[in-house]
């Protein structure tokens, strides 16, 4: 399947800002299951300081304001082949050991609503894949989609708290059981084409846990899948932290307003 992706993101400042810097991961790669044929980002408002490849073969960007910028526009525009992997993008690669994904953080670390989830799933399904599968159904289950419940610091025991949540919650909690169990996790920002609408207003998030012989597997808790030609992986990391679209600071006073439009479709 071959997708066009437009991601447009623009913030404006009430007063001009003295200093800003932002961290962009927004460029997806080649790789098991997408061939990245073409893309391109453009910045108004700002410009690229320098690139580099981090620890998770993610392709970042760091941003600086222009002097006294009002605003700052973020565009990509692309096209990425896809193909249907049944959610395996297979053997693990890049600079960061395995061991390393078993590793806890400030937004993944269970407590006892999380202990609670993954008690006796080891028991009840002895195969990995069913055992992730039925993890995943586990958390939709604790955790209804629902907007407003939460925000970009929740963790993922604060979200079973609040019992609702978004993508991003049902990948923070994923990503935490799965290690808990025993396995490496990741956290996946991309994008994915909705099947009733072209344009979104944020990208879409996913977990990613490593199964001995097969690599590792995608797992949408949100959608109850994992991952097929509709999806586009464009970072990874323990965390959303480590993985999102953007991140940054600025010094000046005065409020800020981001908007983003997103569109993705078949070409």
């Amino acid at each position: 399947m071959r997708l066009r992706i437009l991601h447009t993101t623009t913030y404006r400042f009430e007063r001009p800002m003295a200093y800003g810097l932002q961290q962009l991961r927004l460029v997806p790669k080649s790789r098991t299951g997408q061939t990245v044929l073409q893309w391109s980002m453009t910045i108004d408002g700002g410009q690229v300081e320098t690139s580099f490849t981090d620890h998770h073969q993610n392709h970042v960007s760091l941003v600086s304001f222009d002097p006294s910028a009002t605003a700052i526009m973020l565009s990509c525009e692309g096209e990425v082949e896809t193909t249907d992997m049944a959610g395996v993008t297979g053997r693990h690669g890049g600079f960061a050991p395995l061991w390393y994904f078993q590793s806890q953080t400030e937004l993944t670390r269970p407590g006892a609503r999380l202990r609670a989830l993954v008690r006796g799933l080891k028991e009840e399904e002895p195969e990995d894949l069913p055992r992730l599968h039925a993890l995943s159904a586990r958390i939709r289950a604790a955790i209804p989609y629902e907007i407003g419940l939460t925000h970009a610091e929740t963790t993922a025991e604060e979200a079973l708290e609040h019992g609702g949540g978004v993508c991003q919650d049902h990948a923070h909690v994923f990503v935490a059981a799965a290690r808990a169990l025993g396995y490496p996790a990741r956290y996946v920002s991309g994008y994915l084409m909705m099947d009733d609408r072209v344009h979104q207003d944020a990208s879409h998030a996913w977990a990613e846990a490593h199964v001995d012989m097969l690599g590792w597997v995608g797992f949408d808790v949100s959608n109850g899948i994992s991952p097929d030609p509709r999806y586009v992986r464009v970072a990874t990391g323990l965390d959303y932290r480590e993985a999102a679209p953007i991140s940054g600071l600025r010094f000046g006073s005065g409020g800020e307003a981001m908007s983003i439009d997103i569109q993705v479709q078949q070409q």
